[in-house]
């Protein structure tokens, strides 16, 4: 069989972009000619499918961004969600978690892959409760690591050391690191600086993707889920992307010409003069109408009138096709809520999936990876 390449990409922390560079790195592989298998040996959040079986998220958004039918226990062989280790310890005989990996890392020997991809989870202990931590998974599976570390210096260098250390002990080098979401203002600072320290340790820098504000916006049906709510109007517009957020009692401070999709966030007292202000304000800033992807209703459990019985709401709603959802939550709560989603890449997000190769293609030299792949024995 022709020599093949076996690539982990691992991660310091959860929420770092592990998802988004594993898809980039697949994509311009293949741009590069490459055939590319991809398998994500043990996942936590999965989707059950038709048969019954389960497979891991992030396998499904590969299977389509890819193109292959997927197959759970080859793509997702392991998924540790809620409960499995606790029934791991109760009867650990009844589990075959390294025997479903190496079968899973089996179906790749064939000369059809030039590379397989193995995306991690989590941070490099994650599995480590039943013995598969990233590092014991990428050992099983042969595979060389690259890691993804969040934007830094000081914190990113101490992250870095404690993921190094856990490889280590399973005598898996670190063949690159990918540094993510990094401010744009501090790309040559955060270069120069983890340059210097790879460079001590032996590591090449395979590049510096800045943060991408666009990668970030949920969709309105995320929202929806992060507050309970209800679905008032045009529930066929959930899938609206939210890129800016309006509070009702602030809506005088926004540049309507610079914010798009925006969703308004309003007790429904007050929203018939949000939307007044908010078209004043669009006509005086030369915007044919305001941008409104989304209208959040709170406290909608106060006693006021629901939004559908005032005409102006109703007609500016079903004229401009606004999706609206209602939740008891006040608006302090639903802040709160919105601010701690986290805003993961999935097949609902197909621009993101652009977007993630575009960052990939732009700042991180492939190149390099390939060639220390092609060309570097196991130290």
């Amino acid at each position: 069989m022709p020599t093949q390449h076996r690539l982990y990409v691992a991660a310091t922390n959860q929420h770092v972009g592990k998802t988004t560079s594993t898809l980039g790195i697949t994509s311009a592989l293949r741009e590069r000619g490459y055939s590319v298998g991809y398998c994500k040996p043990v996942g936590q959040e999965y989707i059950r499918l038709e048969d019954g079986l389960k497979a891991d998220k992030d396998a499904l958004l590969f299977a389509e961004a890819l193109n292959f039918s997927i197959e759970p226990a080859v793509h997702s062989p392991v998924i540790l969600g809620d409960g499995a280790t606790q029934a791991f310890w109760d009867a650990p005989g009844d589990f075959q978690f390294r025997q479903q990996l190496l079968r899973a890392g089996q179906h790749f020997n064939t000369a059809a892959f030039d590379w397989v991809v193995f995306e991690g989870t989590g941070h490099p202990g994650v599995g480590s409760i039943v013995g598969l931590s990233n590092a014991v998974v990428a050992r099983l599976l042969d595979a060389r690591v690259i890691l993804i570390v969040r934007g830094g210096i000081g914190r990113t260098v101490d992250e870095m050391t404690l993921a190094l250390a856990l490889f280590g002990q399973e005598g898996i080098p670190v063949e690159g690191v990918i540094v993510n979401k990094v401010l744009p203002d501090k790309i040559e600072k955060v270069r120069h600086y983890l340059g210097k320290v790879l460079n001590a340790w032996g590591i090449p820098l395979l590049g510096v993707i800045p943060y991408d504000e666009s990668m970030m916006f949920p969709l309105f049906e995320q929202i929806r889920k992060a507050v309970h709510g209800r679905v008032v109007f045009h529930p066929e517009k959930m899938e609206n992307r939210i890129a800016a957020i309006v509070s009702g009692s602030l809506v005088e401070s926004y540049n309507l010409r610079e914010h798009r999709n925006i969703l308004i966030v309003s007790n429904s007292l007050r929203l018939p003069e949000v939307l007044r202000k908010m078209t004043y304000i669009a006509q005086m800033q030369g915007v044919p109408h305001p941008d409104i992807a989304g209208i959040l209703i709170t406290g909608a459990d106060d006693g006021h009138p629901p939004v559908h019985e005032d005409p102006l709401c109703r007609d500016f709603i079903l004229q401009q096709h606004i999706p609206v959802i209602e939740s008891d939550l006040d608006t302090y709560g639903a802040a709160l809520r919105i601010n701690a989603l986290e805003v993961k890449i999935n097949t609902r997000t197909p621009w993101k999936v652009k977007r993630a190769t575009e960052l990939i293609r732009e700042h991180v030299d492939i190149d390099q990876l390939v060639a220390i792949m092609s060309t570097r024995q196991r130290r």
